[in-house]
């Protein structure tokens, strides 16, 4: 409350006219109603989930396997409590329960993924498996019978393990398998299914978990693997679009875009030198996936310095590829809205170029990059509560990429199990997250059209195991049965999807 009457205090001082100063000072004694700090009515509240994360039955009903099997088999020393995702939260088994979860929230859509290989276990479109297709028809029927709307993302990090040792998503033959499983998805659950995903948070197949799963490294040197690895995956998103909308939105009358994950890079001061790092910064962490499908190639900034750095390096060429112009113009304009994942703000200070020694994308990006130390966390250590980061993202989304819709389709707080059903940490986070989400649209006219929260319960946190917990519904994992028990936030959100208001 505090917040909000400092706010329309110093609105006092710049307002001069007595139209506006008397809205104002009716929202400062109370009189919210004035102003209408409320969701738009089309605005749809949602909450999300992955595979590999929820579902459990890694072998069920003639499920194949994927990397994440394989890791949590071969190599859980990788995962920081030794586990894995075999039995997860059982959705497999107790989808029912999940859905009911999903409706006691109030809650527009569920945004939850396909397992690859639960549909097509060798990863080709050669076999299709009839019981992993009939748990997902059950999913989505009996979501759409209960008033939800499915999302439905086609791939979430679960990739057959038959194209790992074909480099994985370094190998561009991995473009037209995909399309091959996007094709078959909108053919079995395009008729119910109105908004689609293609793929969640290439950064982090890229950049992230390249050398856990897949052993990509082990094939191509750091500074090259994540660039051919952005490019396929940009083909590959840009061929199920385009299947999409060639054979199937006609009659489906659906929707089909990206998530991207979305760090927001604060300048450090408003010295032009630390503005142009913080550009840098954003350009490296999304726009090499996002620049290509709004505008029309990889961003100058990371064709200019992956260039010169590749030539300091002695390459022969730039390690980042380059697109033909054919590809360019399939790329560009795959979207009907864009999904954003947004957990991370930091500040970018200009520093001295990277040394030449081993070539990264983070050495290529350049520059200084750090926290607040009194920004506020929570039990993921790169999660801080800094909602004006978000508002700053949505503005520069709209300035950047002419305002497109977007789908904030996570964006979420951790635990580590300790607060259990008291999750007042989490409900603060929201508040404020949902707020900024708010102001976006109301002052700054960014077209937002739906917020998901991440996650409906605990799961499986890849590397993290089950240390992390991001639900708003608890779940006991020594319990074969996987009990799950609202937190307080679940009311939290009941009230929200309720009201349309962000409850105090």
């Amino acid at each position: 409350m505090k917040k909000k009457i400092n706010l329309v205090e110093s609105n006092l001082l710049n307002v001069n006219d007595m139209s506006e100063k008397f809205l104002l000072i009716l929202v400062f004694l109370g009189f919210s109603n004035a102003i209408e700090w409320k969701f738009p009515a089309d605005f749809k509240f949602g909450v999300a989930t992955s595979a590999y994360q929820i579902e459990g039955g890694w072998n069920a009903d003639g499920k194949g396997t994927s990397i994440w099997d394989t890791l949590g088999h071969n190599r859980s020393i990788l995962v920081k409590d030794r586990s894995n995702g075999d039995i997860a939260c059982n959705s497999y088994n107790k989808w029912e329960e999940d859905v009911q979860m999903v409706k006691n929230l109030g809650v527009d859509t569920y945004r939850f993924s396909l397992a690859w290989t639960r549909i097509l276990p060798e990863g080709y479109a050669t076999r299709v498996n009839q019981p992993g297709v009939d748990y997902y028809n059950k999913l989505i029927n009996k979501l759409i019978e209960n008033g939800i709307e499915p999302v439905v993302t086609l791939y979430h990090w679960d990739l057959p393990q038959v194209f790992s040792a074909l480099g994985g998503w370094t190998n561009p033959v991995i473009v037209l398998h995909f399309a091959n499983y996007a094709r078959k998805a909108f053919e079995l659950f395009g008729d119910r299914v109105k908004t689609w995903i293609t793929i969640n948070e290439p950064r982090l197949i890229c950049e992230e978990y390249k050398g856990l799963v897949g052993d990509v490294t082990e094939n191509f040197p750091l500074g090259i693997s994540e660039y051919l690895c952005a490019q396929n995956v940009l083909k590959a998103h840009a061929e199920a679009y385009h299947i999409y909308d060639r054979e199937f939105r006609k009659t489906q009358n659906g929707k089909i875009s990206i998530t991207v994950d979305m760090t927001w890079s604060e300048p450090a001061t408003n010295n032009s030198e630390d503005i142009k790092a913080a550009e840098q910064n954003l350009q490296f962490d999304f726009g090499i996936y996002t620049n290509p499908i709004f505008n029309f190639d990889y961003p100058k900034i990371v064709i200019d310095r992956v260039a010169r750095r590749s030539k300091m390096e002695n390459f022969t060429q730039s390690r980042l590829p380059q697109f033909t112009t054919a590809e360019k113009l399939k790329i560009r304009g795959t979207y009907d809205f864009l999904g954003i994942n947004h957990y991370v703000t930091m500040y970018s200070k200009a520093a001295n170029e990277p040394p030449i020694t081993k070539p990264s994308v983070k050495t290529d990006a350049g520059g200084e990059r750090f926290r607040d130390e009194k920004w506020k966390g929570c039990a993921a250590n790169w999660i801080k509560l800094v909602p004006w980061g978000l508002r700053n993202l949505l503005k520069w989304i709209k300035i950047n990429y002419r305002n497109p819709e977007i789908i904030i389709t996570e964006n979420g707080y951790a635990d580590d199990g300790t607060e259990v059903l008291e999750d007042d940490g989490r409900i603060e986070y929201y508040q404020g997250y949902l707020n900024a989400t708010l102001q976006a649209i109301i002052e700054d006219e960014v077209n937002v059209k739906g917020y998901m929260a991440w996650s409906l319960m605990d799961n499986y946190e890849w590397t993290h195991g089950y240390e992390l917990r991001f639900g708003l519904y608890h779940v006991n994992f020594t319990d074969p049965n996987r009990t799950r028990t609202p937190k307080k936030s679940v009311k939290f959100f009941k009230n929200l999807t309720n009201t349309k208001t962000i409850p105090n």
